[in-house]
């Protein structure tokens, strides 16, 4: 049992490296700001999520899964609302843009305030 959970673990190891390495070269490839948010928070959660869950299942120490949870909680309570506030910004400071966009929600409410 030991062993199908180090694979595992080493599985959701580099899966979760593979993630994170995709959202930097996608930091650097996509062409505009937005483009660059939504590769800075998804796919590095989600990767992050993976390294966490195969270090879990590699250490199987309740200490160390504990800190690892809390890792994951702060993780997924930090980043989404980051890039919500790094997105609005950039769109009120004229950095979007517009013809990329598909839905402009927010057309309009800086007059509503």
């Amino acid at each position: 049992m030991s062993g199908v959970l180090d694979v595992i673990a080493g599985a959701c190891l580099v899966l979760g490296a593979l993630l994170s390495l995709s959202a930097g070269v996608a930091l650097i490839r996509f062409p505009d700001l937005l483009s660059r948010m939504h590769a800075a928070t998804k796919p590095q959660v989600l990767g992050l999520l993976l390294a966490l869950i195969g270090c879990a299942l590699r250490l199987r120490e309740a200490v160390s899964i504990t800190t690892l949870l809390l890792v994951a909680v702060f993780s997924m309570a930090t980043a989404p609302v980051a890039a919500h506030m790094i997105g609005r910004a950039a769109y009120r400071a004229g950095q979007a843009r517009a013809d990329l966009l598909v839905v402009d929600d927010l057309a309009g409410a800086d007059d509503k305030r």
